[in-house]
């Protein structure tokens, strides 16, 4: 049974940072791409950011370029997103995905149930 699990999502002043973990069970984490999606209230699921199954490779989202940094730890089969510089417009549940690196949801086939993450101005 696959198992994605996210955490480390709460509130958090403007400016603040938060790191969120993804764990995966029920997979070979080491042989998938993996990425960071996030829906805020009342809007669509967006890409946020996504690294390849080595970590040699990563992608970003406009919107948190230079903010939030995506790693991942093959030998714990953890997946991770350092947010830093938090914006009120970072507000929103993001959701950790396996699959094929790329922007689209359709490239991942594996989700989690999101945590959820505020930021007050």
């Amino acid at each position: 049974q696959v198992q994605l699990v996210e955490s480390g999502g709460g509130l958090v002043q403007a400016g603040g940072s938060l790191r969120l973990s993804c764990a995966v069970s029920g997979l070979t984490f080491s042989s998938y791409d993996m990425g960071w999606f996030r829906q805020a209230p009342g809007q669509e699921r967006e890409f946020a950011a996504a690294i390849s199954w080595s970590g040699g490779r990563t992608l970003y989202a406009d919107a948190v370029q230079g903010r939030f940094t995506i790693s991942r730890d093959n030998a714990k089969n953890t997946l991770y997103l350092q947010m830093n510089s938090l914006k009120p417009e970072d507000t929103a549940v993001y959701y950790c995905a396996a699959g094929a690196l790329g922007l689209r949801e359709d490239n991942y086939g594996a989700w989690g149930q999101g945590t959820q993450v505020t930021v007050s101005s």
